[in-house]
Formats: structure tokens, sequence, C-alpha cells
């Protein structure tokens, strides 16, 4: 039996961020305790994705939308970002990891986006309205966040290079599903477009409205408290395995489950808010009326 489209891109979802769940939150562990290395050289290593967010998803956007078609480029990223997660094990100083986790975020960061597209682009296709039927797929990348963490930390991965393998199969699975996608042709193949226009650059002008100024400026503050507890959150639990206290706990244990507490509260409120919509719908028809 044929599967549905909004069946078929929850599964793409859920296995784009079961790649990042399965290393993000616990390469600190890695580096720190498995390698010794410290915090210091773990920062370069972590600030790679910020590196990367800066300059490859504008890149592959631009072939994306003028040479190739978006679901072949997401599959073959995730080909290449695979082989890179299979060598990162093999570094043996700051400096190899810093370089291989860094053409590892050139390959993968992109892809997010790509997913985003190839599935505004399938459900333009089928005629479905992207507002409702996207939010309720979309959480299944979440879901497939916190079904990594699960599995490295009841694993016993958390401290090993098996993390990396198990992104890696997974970025090898999902190369391959992404045969199975819809067609994404390129849609501004042969348009004559400014520079500015190619790169994105006239989305700036959207700053012009301080409410969407106000937005950007305290989503990074956001994100980048998210990206510190992401970075140390879990390192700092595996450090109260030493103190004989608490070393039995279930949650010094399991740091990377008691970790996916945040993911679980995203899905939870993303999944009310239609509900809270329709509330506050309710309340301003009444005072319509």
């Amino acid at each position: 039996m044929q599967l549905s489209i909004k069946s078929r891109l929850i599964i793409m979802n859920f296995l784009q961020f079961f790649i990042w769940g399965s290393w993000l939150i616990t390469i600190g562990v890695y580096c720190s305790q498995t390698k010794h290395w410290d915090f210091k050289s773990f920062g370069a290593i972590f600030s790679t994705m910020g590196i990367s967010a800066l300059i490859t998803p504008t890149i592959m956007g631009v072939i994306a939308d003028r040479w190739v078609r978006a679901d072949r480029l997401y599959m073959a990223l995730h080909f290449l970002g695979g082989i890179m997660l299979t060598t990162i094990p093999f570094a043996h100083t700051p400096n190899q990891m810093f370089w291989l986790m860094l053409v590892t975020m050139f390959f993968y960061m992109p892809t997010i986006s790509l997913s985003i597209s190839v599935a505004y682009a399938a459900l333009a296709e089928n005629k479905l309205k992207l507002t409702k039927t996207y939010p309720p797929i979309r959480v299944w990348g979440t879901i497939g966040f916190i079904a990594a963490l699960w599995s490295v930390s009841l694993l016993g991965f958390e401290e090993s290079a098996n993390q990396f393998y198990l992104a890696a199969g997974s970025s090898f699975l999902l190369g391959f599903y992404s045969l199975t996608l819809p067609s994404v042709p390129p849609p501004g193949k042969g348009l004559k477009e400014s520079f500015t226009s190619i790169l994105g650059l006239k989305a700036f002008s959207l700053f012009k409205d301080y409410k969407l100024a106000l937005f950007f400026t305290f989503s990074m503050l956001l994100g980048a408290s998210l990206q510190l507890t992401n970075a140390y959150g879990d390192t700092f639990i595996h450090d109260f395995a030493s103190i004989p206290k608490f070393q039995d706990l279930l949650t010094v244990k399991y740091p990377a489950i008691i970790m996916s507490i945040s993911q679980i509260s995203e899905t939870i409120f993303i999944l009310f808010i239609p509900f809270f919509l329709h509330k506050l719908g309710i309340k301003k028809v009444m005072l319509i009326s």
C-alpha cells in the first residue's frame, strides 16, 4: 500500500532530526570525558554548526533554486554527511575533530532548509493548506530528535563514538529514502534576478518592521541559550557520576533522556497551539457577536 504524502513527509522529518539528535547533546561528553579535551577546544568544535549555518544553506539554496532538484540535492548531502560522520571517531586531536565536524556540518545544515522546501512543494502540489498541514508533520522531527536521545542513552553510546555511527547509519537511510520523495524542480531555473535576490539578501528589508526586528533579536538570544544548554547540559549531569552519593541515580545514568525533557515539552506545546488558537477564535467571535 502506498503511503500518503503526509506519512512520507513525517518519515523524512523524523529521520532528519534523528540524525542530529544522535550526537548533538552527547558530543560534549564524548569530547570532554572520553577524549579528555578541554572545554575551550570543545567550544570551537561546537561552533562548527554556527559557522556552517552562515555559509552552506545559502549556497545550496541557490543551487536548488536554479540548477538541481531539491530532492536530489537533499539526497546527495545526506550521503556525503553520512560518510563524514563515519570519519569523526578517527579524530585524535581537537583540531582534527574541528575540521571533520565543520565539513560534516557543511553537508548537514542545508538539509534542514531543503527538507522544508521539499515538504512545502509536495504539500502545495497536493493542494494541501501549508499552515494547517505542515506543523503536525514538522513535530515528528522533534519526536525523532527525542527518539535519538533515548536510543543513544539506553544503548550506552553517550560517551562512545558509536553515537556518530548511529547518526551516519540514519543519514544513509534518509539518503536512500530521499529517492522516494516527490520531485522538486528548480523554481528559479532560467529566471534573471539580481545578485541580492539570488542570495536572498532582500529579506533583510523585513527588519524595517520593528516587530520583526524585535522578534529576531529575542529569537537569537533564545537560540544562544539553547545551544549553551545543548553543548554543556549533558556533560554537567555526567559529572555527578564521580560523586558516590549521586552515581546510582537514573538521572546520572541516562542524562540524555533527562535532556530530552525540553524537546518533549516543545512537542506538547506545539500540539496545543491549534487548541489555543481555536479557543481564541471562539472568544473573538463571541465578542464580535
